[in-house]
């Protein structure tokens, strides 16, 4: 489990094709201290599990379902990943419940300077849009960011600088893809409106449902 909070950029090393998956080498920097073989990390938002680690260097095998439903495959030797390792009890949990379980993956259809930061429009598969709402939390390559506008195949997100600045959405521009993971507690309310029917919805129903 992620909170979105992205600890730090990383830079892939190496990437490698082998028989329908991949395998990335990614230098994670001082993250890489207390990191051993075996640990989740999320990278882009897409939880991946480290099959090695040499100095600060780690490696992921990469399955060919997270490949066909990621941008991982699209990510090129030089290229900065959004890093983030499991969460930990006792850790402060700044951002939005994050399982690393990418939902689809968007394109930027635009970015604008507003002036006290900037306005990203993503272009996203309408299948995942009616887990969304208005200043609900969504993931976008693994950073916990707010909804501000949604339609039917679009949605917008506002940064501040400080994201800019220290995640991958600082260097993508229109065109770039992005992971999509929308919030887990809308895919459960979705489901329980889709067994019970939206009248039948009651507090009763969702105790006995485990909330």
């Amino acid at each position: 489990m992620f909170t979105g909070i992205i600890e730090r950029q990383g830079k892939v090393i190496k990437k490698e094709n082998i028989t329908n998956a991949l395998r990335l080498q990614v230098e994670l920097g001082p993250l890489a201290g207390p990191v051993k073989d075996g640990d989740s990390i999320a990278v882009n938002g897409t939880c991946l599990t480290v099959t090695k680690k040499s100095g600060q260097t780690v490696f992921f095998d990469v399955v060919s379902e997270t490949v066909k439903k990621t941008n991982l495959k699209d990510i090129k030797v030089g290229e900065l990943v959004n890093l983030e390792r499991a969460i930990q009890a006792g850790q402060p949990f700044g951002g939005h419940f994050v399982q690393g379980h990418v939902d689809g993956v968007g394109s930027i259809i635009k970015k604008t300077n507003t002036g006290t930061g900037y306005r990203i429009d993503i272009s996203v598969p309408s299948r995942i849009t009616n887990f969304m709402i208005e200043k609900g939390s969504i993931a976008v390559d693994g950073i916990s960011l707010t909804l501000i506008d949604i339609k039917k195949d679009q949605i917008s997100i506002a940064l501040i600088p400080f994201t800019l600045e220290q995640t991958s959405l600082g260097h993508k521009n229109k065109g770039d893809k992005v992971n999509i993971e929308v919030d887990l507690l809308g895919k459960w309310v979705n489901k329980l409106l889709g067994k019970m029917g939206q009248s039948k919805l009651t507090l009763e129903g969702l105790a006995g449902e485990g909330f």
